[in-house]
């Protein structure tokens, strides 16, 4: 979707607050741009505009023929008065008029439900639109920006501001031309009658236009309040249900509940507020249009009395002023329809009109692999919105070949769950590269990248589908075979096997319905079934117990013999038989080597080893062999 005129596009890691949004000067822009997407709609928009048109001029040829109709009814009667005997051309002439009358109302009638079809299609057509665009770029933007922004704010501009653009199209633009046809065509045929009264009759128009305007700027404050509450109130009840069982275990229900009370009513506040705003300008633009009617009443009255205007015509002016009774009363929903299409487009293009700060650089091909040897040189990192001199990683140098495994190991903090991200691309270097086969991975497709590294995340993520889709998630046109030897080298597959409906057993949201070391093997399942020629585990087995991870690596030997392994961890057992370990401290490489050069160093590797041997998480004497690449 394209962006407006005058509106730059901004890299997602320079927004100030993540998502923060100044719409102090956007209305027309945003209205533009909605309505711009609208007008894509041509044949649609053309046949919505016309029945609008129509259905107008219909409606302003009612109160024309019971204008005529009163005049011929009076002429009847004073016939009648008269004695005139004859009077079957004025009862010919009455029942014409009543036939257009009963025609008009038809045909308007007509015409209105087609541009309320036609307008309620578009608007559903540009929701659509809306929502495919904002959802593709929410799977654009870099995690740096996904970082600073709550998924509950995200869920309500998906939705509430979507809904909020879409009626734009019906309550705005189709509204609009309609008042324009009614009043402007209304004036015409009023001053065709007679000049003082039109301008009477009209009288209420300015005042109302006034009043709406201020009454647009305010209920536009108020928008915006209401949809931060909203997005809140959206926060509140997604952490609530994703940590219901944190919640249940320590009792906090009432905390919760008072929480949300406490949001709620201030978005009941606001949202009264709003309706008071809404209120209190539709009574007033009411009330101006009913004063106008009894000011018409009483001029044309005494116009009539002395013989300037028919009854006829008092009767015509009467009844357009009925007619637009309602549309009167629309223009205050009109006006807060223009308050709630520019605030929610506002935020809504906000995000839309973002560029990812990571993304494939102009002309970027993919990554082509010979070897398959990964190299970090001197590459140093830190988090956009951190200090410039507070760097997370400083100076890494490090190289990982196929059938060799590296491990990682250091204190809380010290870079190492940055380095899988950096190496998989969801943050850049700020100095030093890493290459793959000497290509800069800045230099390559994402796509092609993401291809050849597979990364099982600390924390594991499965979707609310079955086991096998979650398992076939990064390659999902595998066969069962190809998934259940995925399992198998995850150590589970018995376990899937026991259910009652193996692969095809649901599992429930986030995972809930399986333990921690069930998740984590479901991950590495996921992670080797794709042909990624580098794995990172970023420490992926610390809740498997000892022994099921020993089978994990014995059955990964024959998948890491062409494949390059980084194993991150802070228990020692995990990575003690890799080739090269490399000990992490403030971002720093501190020592690096195999377990028994580390152990004869006698530094922080090997204090940590014996700390863990203390407390029982290492064994100490009895440890197992080293097995190079084939760990």
């Amino acid at each position: 979707m394209a962006p407006a005129p005058d509106t730059a596009k901004r890299l997602d890691t320079q927004v100030d607050g993540a998502y923060s949004i100044d719409v102090s000067n956007v209305d027309a822009t945003v209205l533009m741009r909605i309505t711009a997407m609208a007008f894509r709609h041509r044949w649609r928009m053309s046949v919505a505009v016309l029945t609008t048109i129509l259905g107008g001029l219909f409606q302003l040829m009612v109160p024309q023929y019971l204008g005529q109709a009163v005049d011929q009814a009076q002429g009847l009667l004073r016939d009648a008065a008269a004695g005139v005997s004859d009077q079957s051309a004025a009862e010919s002439a009455l029942l014409t008029s009543a036939l257009l009358l009963l025609g008009a109302a038809i045909l308007r009638g007509v015409f209105t439900m087609m541009h309320n079809y036609q307008g309620e299609a578009v608007g559903q057509l540009i929701g659509y639109r809306l929502r495919l665009d904002y959802y593709r770029q929410l799977q654009r933007l870099s995690l740096s920006w996904h970082d600073r922004v709550h998924t509950g704010d995200l869920m309500t501009r998906g939705i509430l501001d979507i809904e909020g653009v879409r009626l734009w199209v019906d309550t705005g633009i189709l509204r609009s031309v309609l008042l324009t046809v009614l009043i402007g065509g209304g004036a015409v045929v009023l001053f065709r009658n007679d000049p003082v009264l039109a301008c009477v009759a009209l009288s209420f128009v300015p005042i109302v236009g006034i009043r709406a305007s201020i009454a647009r700027l305010k209920l536009r404050d108020t928008w915006i309040l209401m949809q931060d509450k909203m997005s809140e109130l959206t926060n509140v009840m997604e952490e609530n249900l994703g940590g219901i069982r944190v919640v249940r275990a320590f009792a906090a229900q009432a905390f919760e509940l008072g929480r949300y009370d406490r949001i709620s009513e201030e978005a009941l506040t606001i949202a009264s507020r709003r309706v008071r705003l809404f209120v209190l300008s539709t009574t007033q633009m009411t009330f101006v249009y009913f004063l106008a009617m009894g000011l018409t009443l009483w001029v044309g009255g005494a116009k009539v009395a002395a013989g300037e205007i028919s009854l006829g015509q008092l009767t015509e002016a009467l009844a357009f002023m009925l007619i637009l009774q309602m549309p009167v009363r629309q223009i205050g929903w009109m006006i807060n329809s223009i308050a709630r299409a520019s605030t929610c487009g506002g935020r809504l293009f906000n995000v839309i009109d973002l560029e990812p700060s990571i993304a494939d650089k102009p002309g970027a091909g993919d990554l082509v692999l010979t070897e398959g040897v990964v190299r970090f040189e001197n590459v140093d990192f830190s988090y956009p919105s951190w200090a410039k001199d507070d760097r997370t990683l400083a100076g890494i140098d490090l190289e990982a070949r196929p059938g060799k495994m590296i491990g990682i190991v250091g204190p809380p903090g010290s870079g190492k769950t940055t380095i899988a991200q950096l190496l998989g691309r969801y943050y850049d270097v700020t100095g030093g590269r890493i290459t793959v086969d000497g290509q800069d991975i800045r230099d390559v497709t994402l796509a092609s990248l993401r291809d050849t590294v597979a990364i099982v995340q600390q924390e594991p993520f499965l979707f609310t589908a079955s086991i096998d889709h979650n398992v076939a998630y990064g390659d999902p046109w595998a066969g069962r075979s190809s998934i259940e030897r995925s399992a198998q080298t995850a150590q589970l597959h018995n376990y899937i096997k026991a259910l009652p409906n193996d692969y095809e057993t649901l599992v429930g949201e986030r995972g809930v319905s399986l333990s921690g070391g069930q998740r984590q093997r479901l991950s590495i399942a996921r992670a080797i079934l794709p042909d990624a020629k580098l794995l990172v585990l970023d420490d992926s087995t610390a809740a498997i117990d000892a022994a099921t991870e020993r089978r994990i690596r014995e059955s990964l030997k024959d998948y890491t013999k062409e494949r390059g392994v980084i194993v991150i961890a802070h228990r020692l057992s995990s990575l003690m038989h890799a080739d090269e370990i490399v000990f992490l401290e403030a971002g720093r490489i501190v020592e690096r080597g195999d377990h028994d050069s580390l152990m004869a160093a006698g530094g922080r590797y090997a204090q940590l080893y014996e700390l863990q041997a203390r407390t029982g998480a290492e064994p100490k004497t009895g440890a197992e062999p080293k097995t190079g690449g084939a760990s």
